[in-house]
């Protein structure tokens, strides 16, 4: 059992007393450096004036700044400014006292001037030592048993490097010593961080996993690309070291970085790319003190909006879903992470014209993110299902679009994919249909209305990667339907931020593109999955595949090869030019045909009709 940390408490309110007998000292001391010994009985009465001038001045500015409100074991050089400028504004306020006592004659006979800047200095010295000192003796008071503790080698010595050397200095709860470090910046070879030496560099891990003890490798560069992430994980492998990680750049948004969020490297870390830029100023602008309503909010993307538009500080977030314990989990999670953001759970169905135009009666949004979508692809091709895709995902969009042209919405951006490009399949279809209803009603209403279109995301709801690990978790066999299948791939946290990035540059009628990068081979990351599961591919874990299955492609696109583009203004964004393909009549005809064929049930005619007037679809008769 770990024993508790015995860091010594000290409460603030012995930091009170002991500042009003320094500040006692540092008014005689200041008259004792500037004065010989025997002249400080004839200055007695201005050094208790000045003393019971600075108590009753400097406590009160030394509480204004919030110098009793700090646990000083964790002071760092913010805390150092903030007694600095507190010292000084103290004693700036004092002085200005005393001379105007001074100038009256209420202070006989007078006090060497320069007294006052001593006492500045001294106050400023026995302030802030003694606040520093109890950093120094938190630090020798939680001397961890880590001694004998498992051998870390950390992978990269910048803010987070640091970060966790010290939090493993720091604790005793986690059993760790940091041997060393390593990194590529030239400047820091051979160079120490908490008195933990940089050994070498990242090249140089075979070697140092080969030369040194070393019990687990940490990777502490939250923005690693994927590609170094893989090299070393598979280093580290071969070498049978344990390694974990921080988490990505996107997953710290909004949290802190410490040993405990050290993570079992994953999927997601090996896909990694380089951060994205952040515009805070108009991601703060759009959504903060905003009434946002989420549809789809218990989904994947859906929970993710509301985690990060809570970050932004929203006055309110509605979650808007008809599946009631998707939205309850969701609920249960916002509240406990951000108690200070109203939250209200609705329960209802995008496709009730009527329960959505009371829905934003009531809350009046002001920003609606439209996530809300049946989405997957074997489903939806059912026969059985298909009248089901039209009704939730076009019928369901034009009624929120309608709800939303009759209130006082500011922005609307809806979610879509990149299988709405070409469609091969009803989903995709659907999904093209929903973008095209968004963005005439942007285009006939001028409204700040738009579409963001992605790939596929890794890890949400019934997606391939549970799918994988919950197949190598039975001993496999893990299934591909084809070798040769690639798709776009990116971290849910990392498209929501860009998703909110689009959104506040959205005007209206705008289809925004997020930067997939590269395709990723499906079957490179079954073996990859594997491998980090500690086991061999084909050997520990069969890889079986099955065949393509109906609507879907070998890859897919993000745009037509014939639709021109722009760079935005955030590198990881592109805007479409004239990618609504239909009139206004002809789509809103076309709607009205779909909808009259899913209350029939009539599968076949839904198809055809979605094949003939879809742009570039390509449906083939489902099952």
């Amino acid at each position: 059992m770990t024993k508790p940390s015995r860091k010594p408490r000290l409460r603030n309110r012995y930091v009170l007393i002991g500042d009003l007998l320094v500040i006692v000292i540092s008014v005689m001391g200041s008259f004792a450096l500037r004065l010989d010994v025997g002249e400080l009985p004839f200055y007695s009465p201005a050094i208790w004036v000045m003393a019971g001038v600075a108590l009753l001045i400097k406590t009160p500015t030394y509480y204004f700044f919030g110098l009793y409100r700090r646990m000083w074991i964790y002071a760092s050089v913010n805390e150092l400014k903030l007694i600095a400028f507190a010292v000084t504004t103290a004693s700036v306020a004092a002085s200005g006292v005393m001379l105007l006592l001074l100038s009256a004659e209420f202070i006989r006979p007078g006090m060497p001037r320069s007294a006052l800047g001593i006492d500045w200095l001294l106050s400023l010295v026995l302030i802030g030592g003694s606040r520093f000192a109890l950093r120094i003796l938190a630090e020798q008071g939680s001397v961890s048993s880590n001694g004998d503790g498992h051998k870390a080698l950390i992978i990269g010595a910048g803010d987070a490097g640091a970060l966790v050397v010290r939090e493993m200095q720091r604790t005793d709860k986690i059993s760790y010593r940091p041997i060393g470090f390593l990194d590529d910046d030239a400047a820091k070879q051979k160079q120490e961080i908490y008195g933990v030496p940089i050994i070498g560099r990242l090249d140089d891990l075979a070697r140092v996993l080969e030369n040194h003890q070393v019990d687990e490798v940490i990777f502490a560069i939250p923005s690693l690309p994927g590609k170094f992430v893989r090299e070393a994980a598979d280093t580290c492998r071969k070498a049978d070291v344990p390694f974990r990680t921080m988490p990505g750049i996107y997953e710290l948004l909004g949290g802190k970085i410490n040993v405990s969020r050290l993570r079992n490297v994953d999927i997601t870390d090996l896909l990694r790319r380089p951060p994205a830029r952040t515009n805070e100023k108009l991601l703060g602008a759009s959504l903060k003190g905003k009434r946002v309503l989420v549809t789809g909010a218990g989904g994947s993307i859906g929970s993710e909006l509301c985690r990060q538009i809570s970050r932004w500080g929203a006055e309110e977030v509605i979650l808007l879903g008809h599946g009631e314990n998707s939205i309850f989990e969701a609920l249960i999670e916002l509240k406990e992470d951000y108690p200070t953001i109203k939250f209200t759970p609705v329960i209802a169905d995008i496709r009730h014209a009527d329960r959505l135009e009371r829905i934003f009666a009531k809350y009046q949004p002001q920003i609606i993110f439209h996530a809300a979508a049946h989405k997957h692809v074997p489903l939806m091709e059912a026969r059985t299902n298909i009248e089901e895709a039209i009704t939730n995902n076009v019928l369901g969009t034009q009624r929120l679009v309608d709800a939303a042209l009759g209130s006082d919405i500011e922005r609307l951006v809806m979610i879509s994919t990149d299988k709405a490009v070409s469609p091969s399949n009803v989903y995709g279809a659907t999904k093209r249909l929903a973008e095209m209803l968004v963005l005439d009603a942007a285009k006939q209403k001028s409204r700040a209305f738009t579409v963001v279109r992605f790939g596929n995301v890794l890890g949400s709801r019934g997606s391939i990667i549970p799918r994988f690990k919950r197949q190598i978790s039975l001993g496999g066999p893990v299934t591909i339907t084809h070798p040769d299948m690639e798709r776009f791939f990116m971290t849910i946290p990392e498209a929501v931020h860009l998703v909110l990035q689009a959104a506040a540059m959205g005007e209206g009628g705008e289809t925004f593109v997020l930067n997939m990068g590269e395709p990723v081979s499906i079957l490179g990351l079954a073996k990859d999955l594997i491998r980090l599961s500690g086991l061999e591919p084909d050997e520990d874990i069969e890889i079986e595949i099955t065949g393509i299955r109906p609507g879907e492609k070998m890859t897919e696109i993000l745009w037509e090869a014939e639709t021109s583009y722009d760079q935005t203004e955030h590198p990881d964004i592109f805007q479409l030019d004239g990618d609504e393909k239909l009139g206004h009549a002809p789509l809103f005809e076309l709607v009205r045909r779909l909808d009259t064929f899913s209350r029939q049930g009539a599968a076949d005619a839904i198809v055809s009709s979605l094949d003939e007037h879809v742009p570039g679809a390509e449906i083939k008769n489902p099952r």
